[in-house]
């Protein structure tokens, strides 16, 4: 994966941002560099692919922990809360890696052109050895950079390439739900994005399920099976962990936070913001800055 890794080394060290994620020119395709060790970071992740060039990472979902390093891939394939670290890393040596957001429509097309595979594994979160069929296109892919006038032409061929053989290798099982047509993935897949750009509203659980297309009872059912969560519980989490980025990010004092993402009551917002995070928020934000994270 040499070839790879100078690719991502390259577009990562000159387009990092201050938290170390260099976005591409390809919706969906960003590098991410750390010079070393990270506190704990808490998300709820979109379907994802991502491969570890240089370095290593822990990715916990509920009691299950997943280590990886280079030449290992992660793959998260449905909405999931995930706490993440890397463990290794340094300025000699840094974590450097290449994360793809998986697109349902690509999957599903090609999935109606090719042989459909034995495989029964539904876990979201799973480690795998990277393919050196997907190593070899996301190297490709990734030197389309060099050559920025080639990326309109050959850069969606390269993506859904990139997909193609995700979806023949050892995640093609798990990946493949993600574009199943009627499947209750895609329904939730519909309420799930309606959480995330109204998560500051209050929550209607007759709207996410009509929008599913299921019962109420249904939807709750179908929900906590292929997020984890109950769509309460998914809301909150989605609330606080936005409450935390305009705290660390911008600088907003904690009840102004709260009520930018929803909350009535400050009591309230602390207290949920405690058991998540495991620190009130004024002294969770100290923390963090004084280990050099909100920089």
């Amino acid at each position: 994966m040499t070839s790879l890794l100078d690719a991502v080394r390259r577009h990562a060290d000159a387009h990092a941002d201050r938290d170390g994620i260099a976005r591409t020119a390809i919706a969906g395709l960003t590098t991410i560099r750390a010079l070393g060790p990270t506190d704990l970071v808490y998300a709820i992740s979109r379907p994802l692919v991502a491969l570890v060039v240089q370095g290593a990472k822990r990715v916990t979902m509920g009691v299950h922990g997943f280590d990886f390093a280079a030449g290992e891939s992660l793959l998260v394939a449905a909405d999931v809360p995930t706490v993440s670290q890397i463990t290794r890393a340094s300025p000699a040596a840094p974590y450097y890696s290449l994360v793809l957001e998986l697109d349902p429509a690509i999957i599903a097309e090609l999935c109606g052109a090719m042989t459909p595979e034995a495989g029964t594994d539904a876990a979201p979160v799973r480690v795998d050895p990277t393919e050196a069929e997907v190593a070899d296109a996301a190297s490709r892919l990734m030197h389309l950079f060099d050559r920025p006038d080639s990326l309109p032409v050959l850069g969606k061929p390269m993506v859904r390439e990139l997909h193609y053989w995700l979806l023949a290798g050892r995640h093609g099982p798990t990946i493949r739900r993600l574009g199943w047509p009627g499947e209750q993935g895609q329904r939730i897949a519909r309420a799930v994005a309606l959480l995330r750009s109204d998560f500051a509203k209050p929550l209607r659980v007759e709207q996410l399920a009509a929008l599913a297309g299921m019962s109420p009872s249904s939807f709750h059912k179908h929900f906590r099976a292929v997020t984890t969560l109950s769509p309460l519980q998914f809301q909150k989490q989605l609330r606080l962990i936005e409450a935390r980025r305009l705290m660390l990010a911008e600088g907003r004092p904690a009840s102004h936070a709260a009520f930018e993402v929803g909350y009535e009551s400050v009591p309230q917002f602390t207290r949920e913001y405690g058991r998540l995070f495991g620190r009130p928020p004024v002294r969770d934000v100290r923390a963090a800055k004084e280990g050099g994270l909100a920089a």
